[in-house]
């Protein structure tokens, strides 16, 4: 178990968060899922809530307004030192800003974009709330990586927006790249060609880190949620695919070395 709270450096993951219609309803399966407790976020998107262990902020849930309709799904943030200078990169590589930049209070500033091939991400300059302060432990997000149908392309918009250097599995039938920022790995891109769900799309996937993946997933449908992909085994653990009750996906992964 590692702490987290100092500042990221621009294109880091820093933040997932959630936005359901039950906020209640989706709090007590994360909190049976995970053991997480909540505490009050800024709301100036409506209500909202910060998923905590043992005191420590690992993720963010908030609640859709009842007319509105979006794909329920955890979004990755990405750290900036400037998010409207960001926000202005996004627009000129070909990315679109959905919302903001606004401020969230005292907490910092945000917003929420699309990459070229519609994968959405946050951005987060960070004020008085540093992203999540917890790593390492079961139920904090252990990984980011983005699932989209090819990289070569996406990968040079993230590279020009964020300035990562870039390592790519060679092999003719796997499209994988790691997105490193000083020399250390940061996220992913993983390139899925006709694989991608179509109810989907590119997205962003979030892995949280469990002590057993096969009894986490069997957990998840007991729960209400569903298996989207059974456990397997891994390059970096045991993962499992699975998908809340109202249908926002993630992995939970058993590290090699748990």
């Amino acid at each position: 178990m590692t702490e987290a709270a100092t500042r990221r450096a621009p294109g880091t993951p820093c933040w997932v968060s959630l936005i359901v219609h039950g906020l209640h309803t989706t709090q007590n399966f994360y909190a049976e899922l995970f053991g997480w407790e909540f505490g009050p976020g800024p709301e100036q998107l409506g209500p909202y809530v910060r998923a905590l262990i043992d005191g420590k902020e690992v993720a963010g849930i908030g609640q859709l307004p009842p007319d509105r309709h979006l794909p329920i799904a955890w979004t990755t943030y990405l750290a900036t030192d400037d998010a409207d200078l960001t926000a202005e990169a996004i627009r000129a590589c070909g990315g679109t800003v959905g919302v903001g930049p606004l401020d969230a209070g005292e907490a910092g500033r945000m917003a929420i974009a699309s990459d070229p091939a519609g994968a959405v991400f946050g951005i987060w300059q960070a004020a008085a709330h540093l992203g999540t302060t917890l790593a390492g432990s079961p139920g904090t997000p252990v990984w980011n990586e983005l699932v989209t149908r090819e990289t070569s392309t996406v990968a040079k918009f993230y590279q020009a927006v964020f300035g990562y250097e870039t390592e790519a599995v060679v092999s003719a039938d796997f499209d994988y790249q790691t997105l490193h920022l000083d020399g250390h790995p940061v996220a992913s891109l993983h390139g899925v060609g006709h694989a991608l769900p179509r109810d989907r799309g590119p997205h962003w996937m979030t892995y949280f880190e469990v002590d057993d993946t096969d009894e986490a997933a069997q957990r998840v449908v007991e729960l209400g949620g569903h298996i989207l992909q059974p456990p397997r085994e891994g390059s970096g653990g045991r993962v499992a695919m699975v998908a809340d009750p109202e249908g926002a996906a993630f992995t939970i992964a058993r590290s090699a070395g748990r």
